[in-house]
């Protein structure tokens, strides 16, 4: 079903643009949104994981996942290592840089969010919670 079949798209799209916003406000200038995905991402798994499944994470082709990598072992936020497992594969994990800068940027954000959140009523808040509680479990 397109955007234009389901009539809160346009609505939540226009919606979002404040949440998102303060997002993109709080990029350090080094690092694009795709590689603040990949980092988030990689936070989720601090053991690591190979290219294959950090690409198919992200949705995007091998190659892409590694440039990306390459650029942000080079910016020292990642670091790659043999899988313990399997000598032949090899691992992409944050790096202490690496997790330093996303506390950085999540601790920013949050303060953002709290600056906004603190004008919105509390049924207001705990309204947008649910909604976005329920749009991250129907997200693939």
């Amino acid at each position: 079903m397109g955007a234009d079949r389901v009539p809160d798209a346009a609505a939540i799209d226009a919606a979002a643009d404040g949440l998102l916003a303060a997002y993109d406000d709080d990029l350090p200038q080094r690092l694009s949104a795709s590689q603040l995905r990949a980092l988030l991402t990689l936070a989720e798994l601090p053991g690591g994981i190979n290219l294959r499944g950090l690409a198919d994470r992200l949705g995007v082709v091998i190659s892409s996942a590694s440039r990306l990598c390459d650029r942000l072992v080079a910016a020292g936020l990642l670091e790659r290592r043999q899988s313990d497992e399997d000598r032949r594969e090899v691992l992409v994990r944050l790096s202490d840089s690496g997790r330093r800068l996303l506390g950085e940027v999540r601790s920013r954000r949050r303060e953002r969010l709290a600056q906004v959140l603190s004008r919105m009523t509390p049924e207001d808040r705990a309204a947008l919670r649910r909604g976005l509680e329920a749009f991250r479990e129907a997200t693939p």
